[in-house]
């Protein structure tokens, strides 16, 4: 009798497809293993965690064929797996995505998630939680529900340029019954938020230098262009951010931005900002917080 494949057999194909084709990670997964196992896992409806339950279960040849489909498009095509899935992770929490939004990976949703970083907190002199929110580019508005999720008292507006990516943001607040909290705004940064302010600010915004953009491995050519890239040296979402912020924050408010690998040509920037660098799972660096009343004023006449 032929041998019933398993998932097992099936899990080590694919790694060993994964590393002789080269691909590149950094979607939700690092490497080979953990990058299979998703698709696998995913295709053949099982949750990630339960890979080493079920790496002895047999399979039909239609399951079998399936999920090696599956892995062999994502050689073929340098799509990244969530975009196969249409699924996305930050922690336990499960977003949809597509092409439409860069895949969530900010470290800005290890502060809002259980047992994050205190300087996310408003301090002993302040609220003890915000009460609006704002998520500047939001995409696919995971960082709005997070927040939704950690200050349940808060109203959150999703701010995003993008049409397309508002829509997937719209999916995903309505999965996660928060339509009443949560409102996805078309605005090109504060360009439509009038004179609506907050306590908390958070944005994750492009922050890809072009000297970058132009060495991209093909996973992240299979996103918006729009969400990753940012001027000569990554910081003019950040720059604008800046600039703004104070107009559309309460007093002792916060605004917290992510800007990868910039800290040196941000602090280079700003040398009189202070700024403060929470510690994630990356180290510090790539996250900053700052008060208010630390930010700049904007300039007279100025218009934000």
């Amino acid at each position: 009798m032929k041998p019933v494949p398993t998932i097992r057999q099936l899990l080590d194909y694919g790694v060993a497809l994964f590393e002789k084709s080269r691909i590149s990670y950094g979607h939700g997964t690092t490497n080979a293993l953990d990058e299979a196992a998703w698709l696998i896992l995913s295709s053949l409806g099982f949750p990630p965690q339960e890979l080493n339950a079920r790496l002895d279960t047999p399979l039909s040849p239609r399951l079998f064929d399936r999920a090696k489909a599956l892995l062999e498009r994502r050689v073929a095509t340098r799509k990244p797996a969530a975009y196969l899935l249409n699924e996305a992770w930050l922690g336990r929490h499960r977003f949809y995505v597509d092409e439409r939004v860069i895949v969530p990976r900010s470290f800005i949703a290890e502060l809002l998630m259980e047992g994050g970083d205190a300087r996310l907190s408003f301090g002993a002199k302040a609220p003890a939680a915000p009460s609006s929110i704002l998520d500047l580019c939001t995409g696919s508005g995971c960082l709005a529900i997070l927040a939704a999720l950690r200050y349940p008292q808060a109203h959150v507006d999703a701010a995003d340029i993008s049409r397309g990516a508002l829509e997937v943001a719209r999916r995903n607040v309505a999965d996660y019954g928060l339509e009443a909290r949560v409102r996805p705004v078309e605005s090109d940064l504060f360009a439509a938020l009038g004179g609506r302010k907050y306590d908390l600010i958070l944005s994750n915004p492009p922050y890809v230098k072009s000297a970058s953009m132009r060495t991209l491995p093909d996973e992240y050519r299979k996103e918006p262009r729009l969400a990753l890239a940012s001027g000569r040296d990554g910081l003019d979402h950040a720059r604008a951010i800046l600039a703004g912020a104070r107009a559309h924050l309460l007093p002792r408010g916060l605004l917290v931005v992510e800007i990868g690998h910039n800290r040196k040509a941000l602090e280079k920037s700003f040398p009189d900002l202070a700024f403060e660098w929470p510690r994630t799972s990356g180290g510090r660096g790539y996250v900053f917080a700052i008060r208010r009343e630390d930010l700049p004023r904007p300039a007279q006449g100025r218009v934000l």
